[in-house]
């Protein structure tokens, strides 16, 4: 459904629109030619999906997305059933958009050489996700009936476990299998330590079925085979998007910025420039990315009380991404290391401690993406030191420990 109401007039218009390319092409066409290809602003209830990017390619067209948790307050304040109905919530949303358009974030894309690296990073962590979902699924299977492979083996998404769980699902298959043959096995899965083959091949021997249910046994190892598959697409996929995003980072000219940054490595770097983007007047000071990724806290007041807590409305990926990368620049950076430190011996747990040193983080990698220059450790000591910061005499002090 859709709401219209054309600037200077107070009747408004409603209709269908059919989710089709042809469909879109049609309406957006008769917009255009209607409103002589000025500016049409539209407000759709989500910031991803295949509407907005079939909108997205229009150039009269300027997107303002409404958060869902926006739309959905302002349909219980105004109607106390909550109830969604498709006609009422495109009005609500036209409400929004002619009357506080000025708290809605205009759409803007990046360029294409940061929408490449954006969108690449992006797929390659739900590829992760639903990896590790299976590697669960996987574990959880073989407890019930095969657990020694968790014992024997302490990755389950390698090759050689794939490839030996897809020959041998059962503890009774694997245990048929002659020594010569699983030594050879062994050799063409990368596996070159004979001690290490010699004491999995006893182990194997020695083992003892966790269960004799054929009934069970046969259900779990047939799923378990296709797991296996599925994990080892998703490795082979993964692997390639690696190949793909090293590429696109490699040739966007941002790209040297944040692979400066401490503990970045192949996987972050990327990651934290597709969240800052490429646009630098997106964002005013580093504040406002701090507040949108999530890793600045929220501050609520009630009459005297006041409180702080995490922030649960935000990108979460992007909050993930600059936890992440935080946590591992502790042990390549001096002064991110005695930050983290002074925070635990104030009583900080580690997520909390590493949500502190990201907020930090965002301020000095804000300032190099407005700069535009690469982060300079030493540069930034000295800028410490300068200022008095007590942080300078701790990183002094570990760097001559």
């Amino acid at each position: 459904m859709w709401c219209l109401q054309a600037a200077g007039s107070e009747k408004r218009e409603s209709g269908e629109l059919e989710h089709t390319p042809e469909a879109v092409e049609a309406w957006v066409g008769q917009l255009c030619q209607r409103f002589g290809n000025r500016p049409i602003a539209v407000a759709v209830e989500q910031s991803r999906g295949a509407l907005v990017f079939m909108l997205a390619k229009y150039e009269p067209l300027h997107l303002f997305p409404v958060p869902s948790t926006m739309a959905a307050n302002m349909r219980e304040a105004l109607y106390p059933s909550g109830a969604k109905d498709d006609p009422r919530d495109a009005d609500l949303l036209l409400d929004l958009l002619l009357q506080h358009r000025d708290k809605l974030r205009g759409l803007s894309p990046d360029t294409e050489a940061t929408r490449r690296v954006q969108n690449l990073v992006e797929e390659r962590r739900k590829l992760v996700d639903e990896k590790t979902a299976q590697i669960n699924r996987l574990t959880s299977h073989l407890k019930i009936y095969f657990p020694q492979i968790l014992d024997w083996f302490e990755h389950l998404d390698t090759e050689l476990v794939c490839a030996l769980l897809e020959h041998w699902p059962t503890l009774e298959e694997l245990q048929k299998v002659p020594p010569p043959k699983l030594r050879t096995f062994f050799r063409k899965q990368q596996c070159r330590d004979q001690e290490l083959i010699e004491r999995r091949i006893l182990a194997i021997r020695q083992a003892i079925p966790a269960i004799r249910d054929r009934a069970v046994i046969e259900a779990k190892s047939t799923v378990v085979k296709v797991i296996v598959q599925l994990i080892r697409s998703l490795v082979k996929g993964i692997a390639d998007l690696d190949e793909k995003i090293e590429e696109a980072a490699a040739a966007h000219p941002d790209f040297f910025i944040f692979e400066s940054l401490p503990g970045a490595g192949a996987v972050i770097a990327p990651r934290l420039l597709a969240a800052f983007g490429s646009q630098r007047e997106r964002y005013g000071n580093a504040g406002e990315v701090q507040s949108y990724s999530g890793i600045a806290p929220v501050t609520e007041r009630s009459g005297k009380k006041k409180w702080v807590h995490f922030r649960w409305a935000c990108p979460k990926f992007l909050r993930q991404s600059f936890h992440e990368w935080a946590g591992h620049s502790i042990a390549y950076s001096v002064w991110a290391r005695s930050y983290y430190q002074q925070q635990r011996s104030q009583g900080q747990d580690h997520h909390a401690a590493v949500r502190a040193l990201a907020f930090k983080w965002i301020r000095i990698v804000f300032r190099c993406w407005k700069d535009g220059v690469a982060y300079d450790e030493s540069k930034y000591l000295a800028s410490l030191a300068r200022r008095g910061s007590p942080l300078a005499a701790l990183a002094a002090t570990a760097k001559t420990l």
